[in-house]
C-alpha cells in the first residue's frame, strides 16, 4: 500500500510479457542463423529470405505490442499467427527435401512465440487454439509426419496450455490480492475514523446526555436525544457501515486532551504536546531533555494519552487523580498513565467493545498498533488502572 493507505495493484504479468518480447527477438536471430549456416540445402533461397525478412520486420516493428495484454490485441495475434503458419507452409517451397527429413521449418521455434502470446493474452483456451493450428500446419508441411514431428507438436501444445493455465491462476491471485489490500485499507480507514469520532463527536454527545439528565426539564429531553444519537453513531462506526470513499477529508475535532494537528514539519517534542494534560488532578513527570518523535507519531501518542485521561474522568470521576510518566529510551518511548480510581471490572472492556464503545480498542490500542507499538492495560478492581503506551523509535520514524 502507498503512504495514504490505498491498495496498490501489483502486476504479475509484466515480467512474462518482457520475457516474451526477448524470446521473439532471440528466436528470430536463431531462425536467421539456421538459414545462414544451412542455405546450401535450399533450392529456392529467395523464398526463405523473403519469409525471414517479413518475420524480422514484423518482430521488430511489433515489439511494443507484446509489452502488455492491453496492447496485444486480437488483430495483432491473428496476423502474428498467420505469419508463423505461412512460414511453416512455405518451407517445402524453399526446401524441396523438407518433407523427407526432420529439419526445422523456416520460422523454427519463432512460431512458439505466437502461441505464447495467445497464452498470455487469453489463457489456456486461447493457447490450445493457437497450438492446434500450428500442429495442423506442421503435419501438412511434413506430408507424412514422423514420430519426431508428433513429439514436437505435442510438446508445444502441452507447454502452451500449461503456461496459459498458470497465467489464469496468476491473474486470479492478483485480483484476490488487490481485493485483500482494498479491504485492509478500508478497515484501517474505518478504524481511524472510529478513533476520530470517539475523540470528538461521541464524547460531546455523551457529555450532553449527562449534563442534560442532571439539569432536567427541557435539557433532559435534549440529553435523551443526544444519547440516542450516540448509540446510533457507535453502532454505525463499530459495524463498519461508513464507506471510506464517501467520508469527508476534513479533520474531525480532536479529543479533549488531544493536541492540535498543526505543528512543525520536523521532529516534535512530546513533552510540549503532553503539557496541556497536566492539571490539579493530573501530574506529569517527564525527562529533562526533549523527547523527540515524528509529528504524526507524537500527535497519535498524545491523543492516546488524552483518550486514557478521558476514560479516567468518565469512569473514575472528576475527583480521581492521574499520573503521567514519560520515559525516553534509546529504542523506544514509553508513556504510562495511572489513576487511583476503582479500576475496571473483569470482562468490562470486551463488553464495551461489543457495545460499540471503542475508547480502549481504537483510540488507545488502535493508535499504538498503527504506530507499530503496543498498549498494555493493567487494572485491579479497587486499586486503579495503569495504561502503558510503548512506541518503538524505528517503526515510529517510518
Amino acid at each position: 500500500m502507498d503512504g495514504r493507505g490505498r491498495a496498490v495493484r501489483m502486476s504479475v504479468e509484466l515480467p512474462l510479457w518482457r520475457a516474451l518480447a526477448g524470446y521473439r527477438v532471440l528466436t528470430l536471430v536463431y531462425a536467421v542463423l539456421i538459414f545462414v549456416f544451412g542455405q546450401d540445402r535450399f533450392e529456392r533461397p529467395g523464398v526463405a529470405v523473403g519469409v525471414l525478412a517479413v518475420m524480422a520486420v514484423w518482430t521488430l516493428a511489433t515489439l511494443p505490442r507484446v509489452s502488455s495484454a492491453a496492447r496485444c490485441t486480437r488483430p495483432f495475434l491473428a496476423v502474428d499467427l498467420a505469419i508463423a503458419l505461412t512460414g511453416i507452409l512455405l518451407t517445402p517451397l524453399a526446401d524441396a527435401h523438407a518433407q523427407t527429413h526432420d529439419g526445422p521449418t523456416l520460422p523454427s521455434i519463432w512460431t512458439a512465440g505466437s502461441v505464447l502470446a495467445f497464452a498470455l493474452k487469453g489463457g489456456w483456451r486461447w493457447a490450445g487454439f493457437a497450438s492446434s493450428l500450428v500442429a495442423v500446419a506442421n503435419i501438412v508441411q511434413r506430408g507424412e509426419p514422423s514420430a519426431d514431428t508428433f513429439h514436437n507438436v505435442l510438446l508445444v501444445w502441452v507447454a502452451s496450455i500449461a503456461i496459459g493455465y498458470v497465467v489464469e491462476v496468476a491473474r486470479a491471485s492478483e485480483r484476490t490480492l488487490a481485493r485483500a489490500l482494498e479491504i485492509e485499507a478500508a478497515t484501517r480507514e474505518r478504524e481511524r475514523l472510529a478513533r476520530d469520532i470517539h475523540d470528538g463527536v461521541l464524547q460531546v454527545l455523551a457529555m450532553v446526555q449527562r449534563r442534560g439528565t442532571a439539569l432536567g426539564g427541557e435539557a433532559a429531553e435534549l440529553g435523551r436525544m443526544a444519547g440516542e444519537q450516540e448509540v446510533a453513531l457507535r453502532t454505525l462506526v463499530s459495524g463498519g457501515l461508513v464507506p471510506p470513499s464517501r467520508t469527508p477529508e476534513a479533520a474531525p475535532a480532536p479529543a479533549e486532551n488531544a493536541p492540535a494537528e498543526s505543528g512543525p514539519p520536523g521532529p516534535v517534542d512530546l513533552r510540549t504536546l503532553l503539557a496541556p494534560c497536566a492539571g490539579a488532578r493530573v501530574t506529569l513527570s517527564e525527562p529533562g531533555a526533549p523527547v523527540l518523535l515524528p509529528p504524526g507519531a507524537a500527535r497519535e501518542l498524545a491523543a492516546a494519552v488524552g483518550a486514557a485521561l478521558d476514560n479516567v474522568r468518565r469512569h473514575a470521576g472528576d475527583a480521581a487523580s492521574a499520573w503521567i510518566l514519560v520515559e525516553d529510551w534509546p529504542d523506544e518511548v514509553v508513556v504510562t498513565v495511572r489513576d487511583d480510581g476503582p479500576g475496571i471490572p473483569e470482562g468490562r472492556l470486551a463488553q464495551a467493545e461489543g457495545e460499540g464503545r471503542l475508547g480502549v480498542a481504537q483510540s488507545i490500542r488502535g493508535r499504538l498498533r498503527d504506530l507499530g507499538g503496543r498498549a498494555e492495560l493493567l487494572s485491579v478492581p479497587g486499586q486503579g488502572t495503569e495504561v502503558e503506551l510503548t512506541v518503538p523509535r524505528g517503526k515510529a520514524d517510518t
